[in-house]
């Protein structure tokens, strides 16, 4: 059977990756790069598979989310988790990389695939045809509008201001109290993490204090016109959280039978309620600096992050509610993957292009869409990320937050839980893919 063309924009991590599986499967692939002939803000070169930011692509133990993930990519066939581990580095319990030679081993990969054609050029309108987008995080203005106006005008955000996640086992219940403001202690929405005077001041002697991010400029122009850090509202005086995010109006410390001096609220993330976001706590705090100051939260002294807050410029669509389970625009034949559907990792991105790959290859032979079982770190990714009842959409990473609780009703250490998540995980998805074998054979 001859296949149509399938055209990918973008040569990052997802649009590299993607490429290559779908070329493996037979698909004929013209993939587009707009540098060198356009230049990105925070790129430094023009090679494919550039990787921006930190060369780290994070744990690899299988009993972490990050480790899981890169164990079932390895199981699916991912070429470019394979480039990582033949030009690691040294990085303790990480995979870290040779940036250049990482660079070097995928742009080798595609230039070896006689069904490639790699053309640098911008794209700045959407392709004809089976396209998969995969622009990333500082897609063009020309072809973000252009899926601004395919999605509809609020679908497309130009920034990343998400507040830290933390995970539930990790909080101290003794002093967190579950009540939303005015109503009766023991019911409500929100657990609330109860100051008082002396340790509100403490806190924002520390936040003020805290080490910050630099923006660059092409991130600090949008991205305060539309929201404040929560330590930049401190800036502006010291009551002003209390007055503000951090009011306790409403609320009654059942330790004291009165209303705390302040007040965090955190919101449960899922349903399962094993992972709880801090309510108005967007921050461009350094991430250790966000683990030393947010622990000095009352309740949150030995906080685990599953997430840590970041404010930057990243294009992402709102894909629960505008793209389809596998991350396609309804109604068409155009795919997005990678950070611009709102999933954030370098592992993630990889993820992302292979799974677009398959969905695209099944579209192209006519067979069922990829169905990945929640119980993993890519599979629960994707549903938190396709699922319309997740609101206020922002990106995430794979995290044991998302996926469904245990249900064999043992008490278990968080190690021994993480490692019983990735069991059931592994095992889940290796009967998965023997049952897809029209989409994934041998490791493919």
């Amino acid at each position: 059977m001859t296949l149509p063309t399938v055209t990918v924009v973008g040569g990052g991590l997802a649009g590299s990756e993607c490429a290559l599986d779908l070329a493996r499967r037979g698909v004929p692939v013209r993939l587009i790069e707009m540098r060198p002939e356009t230049t990105s803000a925070a790129h430094h070169t023009a090679h494919l598979a550039e990787l921006v930011c930190s060369n780290s692509l994070k744990a690899t133990r299988r009993d972490s989310a990050a480790g899981l993930l890169k164990e079932e990519l390895r199981r699916m066939g991912c070429t470019l988790l394979a480039c990582a581990e033949k030009t690691a580095v040294p990085a303790g319990g990480a995979l870290a990389v040779d940036r250049d030679a990482f660079s070097a081993a995928v742009e080798k990969c595609i230039d070896d695939e006689p069904l490639i054609e790699v053309v640098r050029s911008e794209v700045r309108d959407i392709p004809d045809g089976h396209v998969v987008i995969a622009a990333g995080p500082l897609c063009s203005d020309a072809l973000a509008e252009r899926i601004r106006e395919k999605l509809g005008t609020e679908s497309l955000a130009f920034f990343d201001a998400a507040a830290p996640i933390v995970d539930a086992a990790s909080l101290d219940r003794s002093v967190l109290f579950t009540q939303s403001r005015y109503d009766d202690q023991g019911t409500g929405d929100y657990l609330n993490a109860p100051f008082n005077r002396e340790e509100y001041e403490r806190f924002i002697d520390e936040l003020l204090a805290a080490d910050r991010v630099v923006q660059k400029e092409f991130e600090a122009r949008d991205l305060f016109q539309a929201c404040q850090p929560v330590e930049e509202i401190a800036r502006t005086g010291r009551d002003a959280l209390r007055f503000g995010a951090l009011k306790p109006v409403g609320l009654t410390d059942p330790r004291t039978g009165h209303r705390p001096w302040a007040a965090v609220q955190l919101r449960a993330e899922n349903a399962e309620g094993t992972a709880y976001n801090l309510v108005g706590f967007q921050t461009n705090l350094t991430w250790p600096e966000q683990k030393r100051v947010f622990r000095m939260i009352p309740g949150l002294e030995n906080a685990e992050f599953f997430r840590y807050g970041v404010m930057h410029r990243n294009t992402f669509v709102d894909a629960p509610h505008v793209l389809d389970k596998t991350f396609a625009i309804p109604g068409t034949t155009v795919r997005l993957a990678g950070q611009i559907c709102g999933t954030e990792g370098y592992v993630e991105a990889m993820a992302s292009g292979l799974l677009a790959a398959a969905n695209t290859y099944a579209d192209l032979i006519g067979a069922d869409p990829v169905s990945l079982p929640v119980t993993g770190a890519l599979g629960s990714l994707v549903a938190y990320a396709t699922d319309p009842a997740t609101e206020n959409y922002q990106p995430m990473h794979v995290n044991f937050g998302l996926v469904p609780p245990l249900d064999d009703g043992r008490r278990r250490s968080k190690r021994d839980r993480y490692a019983a998540y990735a069991e059931r995980a592994l095992a889940d998805l290796d009967a998965y893919l023997s049952s897809r074998g029209d989409l994934f054979n041998d490791g493919e």
